[in-house]
């Protein structure tokens, strides 16, 4: 069904924890750490920030101040 169906990576660049949804409940990133999630970003809500997307791979970056 196309890229958002699919398995999808969160990468943390930030040098604190990023928080965002996943099915309704909130999920911590730790700072520099990887996430990955089977079924894609349909049940994803991710909280704006500086990001880089790269194919499956969204880089959280620290906010923009």
């Amino acid at each position: 069904m196309g890229d958002i169906m699919d398995k999808i990576t969160i990468r943390s660049d930030r040098k604190d924890d990023y928080k965002f949804n996943y099915k309704g409940e909130e999920v911590v990133l730790k700072a520099g750490s990887i996430i990955s999630i089977a079924n894609g970003l349909t049940e994803v809500v991710l909280p704006t920030c500086a990001m880089k997307i790269i194919n499956n791979l969204i880089v959280i970056k620290d906010d923009i101040k």
